[in-house]
């Protein structure tokens, strides 16, 4: 039908407008499947926006502006009986506690990641991460799911949050593994969305091949619209859900169902319960990570944000406090809790829009002159994201709390060295010698003090120290053993 909105013609009218023309430049080579395809794909994009798009984050670059008078956001420390910020670590308890018995926490992963860093085939969720097992990560986390039913007696839901490139190996996964003994029904599946890719010159959008579109997903930012559209946030109604805990796939000691912080997020008194954080003492002012500061004066007076270490100045990442801490030294691991009021508020606002990140990089591509495939040999390209943490500044009031890297920032990103599988089952093994040396356990440690032999705990055993207590537990541990509990 040439006057519908999905017929060649007019889509063909859409594209030249924006110009974007060249996206159909092959389509009269292609066979049916293809072209209908093609035209598919093109009609999902918001062809409109693209100018606006192309103009403010591809052709130029967005300059980040520093909150006015920017500070460091105040945290809940570790110690709740720090004498700057005590607090009820009990009360807290308690409370988080109640909420998982009530069945009002879901869990929310997002693993739309392929391993591709780590030379390995398939969705990062599949990758083996068990320091002793060898258990896949996805495999990891439904262990923390079962223990909870263990403690608390309800099936916490989970909600996977895949892309189009790992959706279905992802599904296929998990069936054979015959969802690792969780409840099928407790289990949903749905992708996140996905961006053009663009000419870093032009502002062209690229082809990944004649009949194929050049897309990348569109940032874990786009979870918010993700679980509106998937019918993720109308299923956690059903079941009573109104709290999210959010994590990424590649950490497999994040404690995905802490009571204290549910509590925190829920009863604190400077919580609106709408989005909260975990962070870590950074490591040194150089450490590559956001930063949770806050907004001094101005309309975001007051309100928490992360800012990315590429967009705070070194010398307020170098400054300190008297007794010689760094002064902005919160740094954020993505862990957050989300209610779900704040995501159904903001994915049915139609002004709602987190802002894009920018990022340059090779991406092949068709070259839409010739059709010939070019591999390039230098970033040639913009994808662009968004990011979740860009939505604490919408929130009326959010609280951070610390944690500690070593009980649960452990990420596999690289082959080697800092953040790889080694590192990871470094330091998984370094926090069960300290749960089990809290239990009277004695672990052999060599001169320089790490763990000579390799362990690892499930979270369906204990998800800290206080719940390792209860095991049944070697009165010593050989050294060389590897052993898992």
């Amino acid at each position: 039908m040439p006057n519908s909105p999905t017929s060649p013609q007019a889509i063909s009218h859409r594209l030249e407008t924006v110009g974007q023309g060249h996206l159909l430049r092959f389509y009269d080579l292609l066979d049916d499947e293809r072209k209908r395809g093609l035209l598919a794909q093109i009609g999902s994009l918001d062809l409109e926006s693209l100018p606006k798009l192309v103009h403010d984050y591809v052709i130029n670059t967005p300059v980040f502006a520093l909150p006015a008078d920017v500070q460091p956001a105040a945290y809940y420390p570790r110690n709740p009986r720090d004498p700057k910020h005590p607090w009820d670590e009990a009360g807290a308890r308690a409370a988080g506690e109640a909420m998982l018995r009530a069945g009002r926490v879901g869990a929310f992963v997002v693993a739309g990641g392929q391993g591709s860093r780590l030379g390995y085939d398939g969705p990062k969720g599949c990758y083996p991460a068990g320091a002793v097992t060898g258990k896949p990560l996805f495999q990891v986390f439904a262990d923390a799911l079962l223990g909870a039913k263990d403690r608390y007696g309800v099936d916490v839901p989970w909600y996977i949050m895949t892309s189009p490139l790992n959706h279905a190996a992802t599904v296929a996964f998990f069936e054979r593994h015959g969802f690792f003994g969780l409840e099928r029904g407790s289990v949903m599946f749905f992708p996140q969305g996905v961006m053009p890719s663009f000419d870093i010159k032009t502002g062209k959008i690229l082809l990944s091949d004649r009949h194929e579109v050049a897309t990348n997903p569109d940032g874990h930012g786009g979870s918010i619209r993700a679980l509106h559209v998937s019918g993720a946030t109308a299923d956690m109604r059903r079941r009573g859900v109104d709290t999210i805990s959010y994590f990424q796939v590649d950490n497999p000691i994040v404690n995905i169902l802490d009571p204290v912080f549910l509590g925190l997020h829920a009863g604190a008194p400077d919580s609106s319960g709408q989005m909260s954080s975990k962070m870590v003492a950074k490591a040194s002012a150089e450490e590559k990570v956001g930063v949770f500061c806050m907004a001094g004066d101005g309309a975001r007076k007051g309100r928490g944000e992360i800012v990315e270490d590429s967009d705070l100045p070194m010398e307020y990442q170098r400054q300190t406090n008297p007794d010689g801490s760094l002064r902005f030294n919160a740094g954020s691991i993505a862990v957050h809790i989300i209610g779900v009021g704040l995501v159904e508020t903001l994915a049915t606002d139609p002004g709602f829009a987190l802002p894009y990140h920018r990022a340059e990089k090779r991406i092949p591509h068709v070259d839409p002159t010739t059709g010939e495939m070019v591999e390039p040999t230098a970033n040639n390209g913009v994808k662009l994201e968004r990011f979740v943490f860009d939505a604490l500044p919408l929130c009326e009031r959010s609280i951070v709390y610390e944690t500690d890297r070593v009980e649960e920032f452990a990420p596999i990103k690289n082959a080697t060295g800092a953040d790889s599988p080694e590192s990871c089952s470094r330091i998984q093994t370094e926090r069960a010698a300290r749960w089990l040396e809290a239990c009277g356990v004695r672990v052999p440690r060599g001169t320089d003090g790490r763990p000579e032999c390799v362990l690892e705990v499930s979270a369906r055993t204990a998800t800290c120290a206080r719940e390792l207590k209860g095991a049944r537990l070697p009165r010593e541990i050989e050294r060389g053993a590897r052993i898992s509990l």
